[in-house]
């Protein structure tokens, strides 16, 4: 397993041992000596996975304090176009984000520190996204960016997206 830094302070990609033979696919998404070692806060309180259609644009979302959390993604079927944006008003990377295609064959994860809004766009036919958080959810602090607000180029003119992310306030007007 390699731990990748990115171009924003606390988001890793996470390079993962693949192991294939004549049975299939064997990936190892987490060990906890390997996360530890990298700094990176492992003590996740939760964990689910979403399913999506192509196209479906969900983000961008994050919990307020004090129940921000950590977060690790990977996809266990289908391809993704993962977004992580800075939203920690003290970083001296704040506002910009970092993206990468995750897909189920390639192995690879993304780890997100505390501070960081997370959204994704659906590249495949359907994709099942798998989440681990180190906090639980709580509703009255899940809040998120708008998806179109920050400056990245998505590549869709029209995705779909649900009414509530399309209700978020634009990065601007949130923070």
């Amino acid at each position: 397993m390699e731990i990748i830094p990115t171009n924003l302070q606390g988001v890793y990609e996470i390079q993962c041992r693949n192991f294939q033979d004549q049975r299939g696919l064997f990936i190892k998404t987490f060990h906890a000596d390997t996360f530890a070692a990298h700094g990176l806060d492992t003590d996740f309180k939760e964990s689910f996975y979403s399913v999506s259609k192509k196209n479906v644009l969900r983000g961008m979302h994050f919990q307020k304090p004090p129940h921000d959390h950590a977060k690790l993604v990977y996809v266990t079927d289908g391809e993704i176009l993962d977004v992580a944006l800075d939203i920690r008003k003290d970083s001296p990377s704040f506002g910009r984000y970092f993206s990468t295609t995750l897909l189920d064959i390639n192995a690879k994860s993304l780890y997100m520190a505390k501070g960081f809004a997370h959204g994704f766009l659906t590249l495949s036919e359907t994709a099942t996204v798998v989440y681990l958080t180190t906090t639980v959810h709580a509703p009255e602090h899940d809040i998120g960016v708008r998806w179109d607000s920050f400056g990245f180029d998505w590549g869709l003119i029209k995705p779909v997206v649900s009414q509530r992310d399309n209700s978020f306030k634009k990065f601007k007007e949130c923070l």
